[in-house]
């Protein structure tokens, strides 16, 4: 290289950093030997700051801004004062841009069901999934912890620990939560702020920060989704043998109305059909005979038995059934102006302003009889 080209890169440096891909967090200034040259331009945008490290050690963090590097007190030489050294300066620095915008979208969830306690099913099995952000709010602490001195660091070599501590803190967060399973998709944004207020120290000690973090999603697994859609399916088809009836009068009249079936088949096929629908409706003797007498409904399934929590000191008890609440309220422990909450009803209500329990309060013993006089 000619004396002239090299003398005069030495007398002006740029030192800035454009980033044209989404996942870039930390990138590292190039120069030939780390050599930063006096009065060299330090350009720092918005959404970024640059991290000195000289000789090694972490020198200082600039904001964004414009800076002249020509103050004394600045850990950057010129090669231009060490001509005894052959233009090769001794000491070296290097630069670190790091981004401090958000990173988006970034994805996590549970790699194994969590186990928790349903105050209505019991022993269950939840997944969970969801997104958050992420943004560096300590570049310092972030370049020490977890960088290094790695030339260009990506989302991808911080995402999967991130990954694990949110897990961590879901999985802690949904066992230890009293919200009922099928109320939790209404209270997911809750939640998401209970996650993410729990891992904002551990995020800190990275020199990082989750500004947002979402519960997407909530489920169950696949057999006992199935057991829902079954139970759903009772709750819309209601009195079950009425419901049969129906069925089998709709299959006849499908049967008889195939093409090309000819009379003798669709009334064989009607013949049967109606032979079982018969045999439903418990009729007796030859086909066409009046019914031997009323057929009796099926009984309906046995209701679910609603569990109920109480609200005490900013503190939240149970599920108690309710002949445990009655048993509290023979000893006082329950009264009507006792706070009351159960799945399906809105809020938080006195017990003594629900039906159902209102009569706990009413069953009560006649006084005791006069003593006898001896």
């Amino acid at each position: 290289m000619p004396i002239f080209d090299f003398l005069s890169g030495q007398f002006i440096d740029v030192i800035a950093w454009t980033d044209d891909t989404r996942d870039t967090v930390v990138w590292r200034f190039e120069r030939q030997g780390h050599e930063i040259k006096y009065g060299a331009k330090l350009t720092v945008r918005e959404g970024q700051a640059a991290v000195f490290v000289h000789e090694g050690v972490l020198a200082d963090v600039f904001a964004p801004g414009l800076y002249m590097l020509e103050t004394n007190n600045m850990p950057v030489m010129t090669s231009l004062q060490h001509w005894d050294h052959g233009f090769r300066s001794p000491f070296k620095s290097e630069v670190y841009f790091v981004s401090t915008v958000r990173f988006a979208d970034l994805k996590w969830g549970t790699r194994n069901p969590i186990m928790t306690r349903d105050p209505e099913f019991g022993p269950v099995r939840l997944r969970a999934f969801g997104s958050y952000t992420m943004r560096v709010a300590d570049p310092g602490r972030f370049m020490t912890e977890i960088v290094g001195t790695d030339g260009e660091f990506t989302t991808d070599e911080i995402s999967f620990q991130i990954r694990n501590i949110i897990v961590q803190a879901v999985s802690r967060t949904l066992a230890g939560s009293p919200i009922p399973v099928l109320d939790m998709a209404a209270n997911t944004a809750d939640l998401g702020k209970l996650v993410a207020a729990a891992i904002a120290p551990t995020m800190a000690e990275y020199g990082l920060a989750i500004p947002e973090l979402y519960i997407e999603n909530i489920s169950l697994p696949p057999a006992v989704e199935a057991a829902l859609d079954k139970r759903t399916s009772m709750g819309l088809v209601g009195d079950l043998g009425q419901f049969t009836r129906f069925s089998a009068a709709e299959a006849m009249t499908r049967a008889a109305a195939q093409p090309g079936g000819g009379g003798a088949m669709g009334a064989g096929v009607g013949a049967g059909l109606g032979m079982a629908m018969a045999g439903q409706l418990g009729q007796a003797g030859p086909w066409g005979a009046a019914p031997a007498g009323p057929v009796a409904p099926s009984p309906p399934p046995p209701p679910v038995e609603r569990v109920w929590h109480i609200a005490e000191n900013g503190a939240t008890r149970g599920p108690f059934s309710r002949a445990a609440l009655g048993r509290m309220a023979a000893d006082g422990g329950l009264t009507r102006a006792t706070l009351v909450w159960t799945a399906g009803q809105d809020g938080w209500q006195a017990a003594g302003d629900i039906a159902e329990l209102a009569q706990l309060f009413t069953v009560m013993p006649p006084p005791p009889p006069p003593p006898v006089a001896g």
